[in-house]
């Protein structure tokens, strides 16, 4: 059996290990440590010092070890624990995500990138969140290619921003193919502890169009569901925002190119209604029509989650929005100019411009 050296203190040392053990600022180690050595100056083994500290023998021989090599600081510092930490190379890291797609994949993951890398799939998630890279999301564009594009941004937010006076900005579009869904199986309230539930699967039981008109001074809709979407559907509903709009304003529609907004009737009665204006938003801009927000609203608030088991109680829960909405209606702000967003728009050309080069050559 192994018999560890003699420990042999200075005063000075003596007095330093005493102080660390009694004293109340010293860590729980640290005092430990110092008993360690100054029973070991006594004379005791380290299997005597481990029975009575209540500790292994390995840790009191590596203590005594440690204090005999290097005094004080020998017992100071903790031991490195483990492996050494896996350095990453975070400039590699970044070239492979924005660079690079993983075999067989579209993007990388947490746990793609650390296998192809070395380290751990935490390590990738860290340093992609300081980078701000998102791998796992696409967000889907279109940039607009209307030769009369400027015109027509210019015609739209002139109205949103500087609208002319004694008239009226309605925003009017058709939410088409509006689906009455009902579930396979009745889902689960939501209740403390537990989201709500609903199959992921469903019966279809017709669709219905919303056409919209948004009153961009208030926020007030006028709606009108129909069964299709033609041209006789859509002068139905400019003869009810017609009716539905005080006679002495002049209205200024704005509407998509959609063909059934240019019709030869609509056209031919459009002309008898002179106070209706139509303004076109450019092709492959249907953001520039802000009843897209309105849109947005009832798809979220009540038609993704909803339940319909008829075209007629589908409709019914459209109309009960649209009217509930207007009881306290809200206007929707435009705040981009006309300037700023061109601006915008000349950049992701340019960029898309370089792209379509780059992989040519």
């Amino acid at each position: 059996m192994r018999v560890a050296p003699e420990m042999v203190l200075t005063s000075e040392e003596r007095a330093e290990l005493t102080k660390l053990v009694r004293s109340k600022l010293s860590s729980v180690r640290l005092a430990q440590r110092a008993r360690i050595v100054l029973l070991a100056a006594q004379g005791l083994q380290s299997k005597d010092i481990a029975a009575q500290l209540g500790i292994g023998r390995v840790q009191v021989s590596r203590w005594r070890e440690r204090y005999a090599q290097a005094r004080l600081a020998g017992i100071e510092r903790d031991l490195p624990r483990g492996a050494p930490p896996v350095t990453v190379d975070v400039a590699r890291l970044v070239e492979l995500t924005t660079q690079s797609k993983p075999k067989a994949a579209t993007h990388w993951s947490t746990r793609t990138m650390a296998a192809e890398l070395g380290v751990s799939a935490a390590s990738v998630s860290r340093h992609w969140r300081k980078n701000g890279l998102k791998p796992h999301v696409v967000r889907g564009f279109k940039v607009t290619r209307d030769p009369q594009f400027v015109e027509k941004l210019e015609d739209i937010v002139g109205l949103y921003m500087l609208p002319p006076e004694h008239a009226l900005v309605l925003c009017c579009d058709e939410k088409s193919q509006v689906q009455a869904l009902d579930r396979t199986q009745p889902g689960l309230p939501l209740k403390k502890g537990r989201a709500a539930t609903m199959t992921h699967d469903y019966k279809r039981n017709g669709t219905t169009t919303l056409l919209a008109a948004l009153n961009v001074l208030d926020g007030q809709v006028i709606g009108r569901c129909q069964q299709r979407h033609t041209h006789t559907e859509w002068l139905k509903f400019l003869r009810q925002i017609d009716r539905q709009t005080p006679e002495g304003k002049t209205l200024h529609l704005i509407a998509d190119t959609y063909a059934t907004h240019k019709h030869p009737a609509v056209q031919e009665w459009l002309v008898k209604h002179p106070r209706l204006n139509m303004h076109f938003t450019p092709t492959s801009a249907s953001w520039l029509n802000m009843v897209e927000r309105f849109f947005r609203d009832i798809t979220v608030n009540r038609l993704r989650r909803g339940v319909f088991t008829s075209v007629p109680e589908l409709v019914a829960a459209i109309d009960e929005y649209v009217a509930h909405h207007n009881t306290k209606p809200k206007p929707f702000i435009w705040t981009k100019s006309a300037a700023d967003i061109l601006q915008k728009v000349i950049r992701a050309n340019s960029r898309l411009s370089s792209k379509q080069n780059g992989a040519l050559h």
